[in-house]
Order: structure tokens, then C-alpha cells, then sequence
């Protein structure tokens, strides 16, 4: 190389390593001042025993694979508001354990929780954790959203009330309105079937008769000889099912007394979320949850996307990521969210459940959505679905 030309090379490469020198405290001061935002993800998911029927179990990491996927989201437009999200998981296997997970987590500083557990568990954590704010994406207990009220939490799952009132305004609309209901032997087909009641009184559905599932055999046996007689009872319209864990329900469509179609837990379903929503822009968040996953979105893994873009949109407008800030401003109404169902959802000031549509689901295709077009609300048409204000009796937050 000619000396002229090694000269300008050498000044070329000073010239570089200094803007290098220059530029490098700048760009660590901006990864510096940005806010870091840290959300732990609590999950426990108690042993359902052993199953009568062959159903399909829930994934394991069901929740969990919707808070990672709402990291990503919120990440991509956080940069440019200078704000990075984190999250700290832990899936564990007892109680005990979720709660030794949590006070670890807390004592690394975080103070925002996704919590996929039980209703005994959750409670437990608002407990502990006093000076945090919680999202519930694991439980539809009612209590929690009724009369035992949790002042630092939020629920982004939807109560059982909300589910079964989605589903019996589907019945009036569709002139649906004697109903047999079938109820399991676990607390929470109890609940379930609670709810069933409920909404049944509050839309004028009549309970012809109601039955207790006893039996303890393998039905995909006897399904064909049991089912019919089970059944038999005064006339109905539709059979509404109490059958959380799957004991029986998927054994009752095509095999009841009168033919009927069967709704509740299985047949026709309410839920917060599943594969066949695919309007309002929901089929990319679908898309991209698959290509995460390598599997369907579920109602737990959408509570639990729906939990950290709420905290994140919060922490945008507010630019700080304080429990008690976040969560006044999330109650306010102030912060309408995108939850890809057509409406702007937000949480309810009385209990803080998230408003929301919810669809009505058979395995393989969407059948409605609700609320349904004639049941109105002086306020909100969402607050159709589940405890209004005047039917909650514990103070919140």
C-alpha cells in the first residue's frame, strides 16, 4: 500500500475508534435511564386426581406461555419509550412452595405479580405480599369477586358468574329456557353449578330438574347405556353441564334422553379465550402465540397475556411502575386496553375483574360472542356479564 493511502487509513481508523470512545458511555447512560420494569409469574396448579374419562390435559405451561409472549409485545414498543420488561417465573408444585417463590421474588425487589394458581393460594399471596399488586389469571372463584374481595388484586381471568351469564344469555336468545342441569362431585363443579343457578334466576331460565353425577365408572364403556337413562326427567330444552375436571361431560352430547344440545363445561362453553376467536386482529396473536408455544392459545394463557399488557400500558402512560399507581389508574377507567375482542377493556372499580366479551365456543368452531345484542346495562353492556356493582357486598380496593 502506497504511504498516501496507509496515512488516510490510519486516520480513518483513529477517527472511528474515537467516536467509539465517545459514543459508548451515551449509549450505556440510555440503556441506564431506561426503566426497568420486573413482573413475577407465580404458577400452581393442584394435582386434579385421577380422571374417568380420556380427556386432553391442560399444558403444563398453560399461563405461563401467554405472560412470555406479553413480554415480547411489550417490549417492542417499550424501547422506544424507554422501558424493559422482565419476568421472573416460577412453576411449582405445592402451595408452600408458591408462597416461598413469591416472598423469594419479592425480596428481589419485584412488586407486580401474574398469579396462576388457586383461590386459597391467591389469597394467601395478597396476604404476604401487602405492598403489591397481583393479577389473578388462575381462578374464577366468585368469593373473590362477590364478598371476599382481595384489595391488591386484579383479575383478568373471568369469574364463573361471568361465564355462565355469557352462556345463559345465549339460551333466552336462542328460546332455550328449560334446562336440565347435571353437576359433579368436586367444589368446583359445586361452583360451577352455583353460577349456573345464578345466572338462570337473573335471565328467567327454568331448572326443570337437577342431578348429581355419582356414578364412578369408566364411561367411554358405558356412556351409551348410562347417559339416556340419566337424563330421562321432564322435558328440556338444553342440558347444562357442572363438570370442571371432565369427568363425564364429554360423554353427554348425542347421548341424552331428549335430543338436546349440552352446554356448560363442555358441549357449548363460555371461556375468556380459545382458537377459534380470530376477529379483531386476534388471528396474528394467535399466529404468534403457535409460533411461541407450538400449541393453542388457552383462556390461562390469555389472563395471563391480559395481565402484563395491562401493566404495561399503565406503566406508559404513568412512566413509573408503582403497585398502587398502576392499579388506580387501572381502575379509573382512564386506560382502555386492547384485548383483540372488539371492545376497550378495563377493570371493573368495584372488584376489579376485567371487563370483557366472551365468546361461545364448540371444540372446533366459535358460535357467539357476549353480551348479547338486546341485553343492555344503564352504564356498560359488559357489566351484564358477572356481579355488578350493587350485587358485591365486600369493599374493594
Amino acid at each position: 500500500m502506497h504511504q498516501p493511502a496507509r496515512l488516510a487509513l490510519t486516520c480513518l481508523l483513529t477517527l472511528v475508534a474515537t467516536l467509539s470512545v465517545d459514543l459508548a458511555p451515551a449509549v450505556a447512560g440510555q440503556a441506564a435511564a431506561a426503566l426497568q420494569v420486573g413482573i413475577g409469574y407465580l404458577g400452581y396448579r393442584p394435582d386434579p386426581g385421577p380422571l374417568l374419562s380420556n380427556i386432553i390435559p391442560e399444558p403444563a405451561d398453560a399461563g405461563l406461555q401467554g405472560a412470555e409472549l406479553a413480554i415480547v409485545d411489550s417490549n417492542s414498543t417499550g424501547r422506544f419509550l424507554q422501558q424493559a420488561f422482565h419476568l421472573t417465573r416460577a412453576n411449582v408444585d405445592t402451595p408452600a412452595a408458591l408462597l416461598q417463590a413469591a416472598k423469594a421474588q419479592h425480596d428481589q425487589g419485584l412488586r407486580l405479580f401474574v398469579v396462576n394458581a388457586p383461590a386459597a393460594s391467591l389469597r394467601a399471596l395478597s396476604a404476604a405480599l401487602p405492598d403489591s399488586l397481583l393479577f389473578n389469571a388462575g381462578s374464577p372463584d366468585d368469593s373473590l369477586r362477590s364478598n371476599q374481595c382481595l384489595g391488591n388484586v386484579l383479575h383478568s381471568l373471568p369469574g364463573r358468574a361471568m361465564l355462565a351469564d355469557a352462556l345463559v344469555q345465549l339460551l333466552v336468545v336462542r328460546k332455550w329456557q328449560r334446562a336440565l342441569l347435571v353437576v359433579g362431585q368436586t367444589e368446583d363443579d359445586q361452583a360451577y353449578a352455583a353460577a349456573l343457578r345464578r345466572a338462570a334466576k337473573r335471565f328467567g331460565v327454568q331448572l326443570v330438574a337437577e342431578k348429581t353425577w355419582t356414578f364412578d365408572n369408566d364411561q367411554r364403556r358405558s356412556a351409551q347405556a348410562d347417559m339416556p337413562l340419566f337424563t330421562q326427567t321432564a322435558e328440556y330444552d338444553v342440558v347444562l353441564v357442572a363438570d370442571e375436571r371432565g369427568d363425564f361431560g364429554e360423554y353427554l352430547p348425542y347421548q341424552t334422553w331428549y335430543p338436546r344440545p349440552v352446554a356448560g363445561t363442555q358441549g357449548l362453553t363460555p371461556t375468556g379465550w380459545h382458537k377459534t376467536v380470530e376477529t379483531f386482529g386476534a388471528a396474528q396473536l394467535q399466529k404468534r402465540f403457535e409460533a411461541q408455544a407450538g400449541r393453542w392459545m388457552n383462556d390461562r394463557d390469555f389472563a395471563a397475556w391480559m395481565a402484563v399488557r395491562s401493566i404495561a400500558s399503565a406503566v406508559s402512560k404513568l412512566r413509573q411502575a408503582e403497585p398502587r399507581a398502576l392499579q388506580q389508574l387501572l381502575l379509573s377507567e382512564q386506560l382502555p386496553l386492547d384485548g383483540f375482542k372488539g371492545r376497550k377493556l378495563s377493570y371493573r372499580p368495584w372488584n376489579g375483574e376485567l371487563r370483557q366479551p366472551i365468546p361461545l365456543v364448540q371444540p372446533r368452531a366459535l358460535v357467539s360472542t357476549s353480551p348479547q345484542e338486546g341485553f343492555l346495562h344503564p352504564f356498560n353492556e359488559m357489566d351484564s356479564l358477572g356481579y355488578d356493582k350493587p350485587e358485591v357486598t365486600c369493599s374493594y380496593p
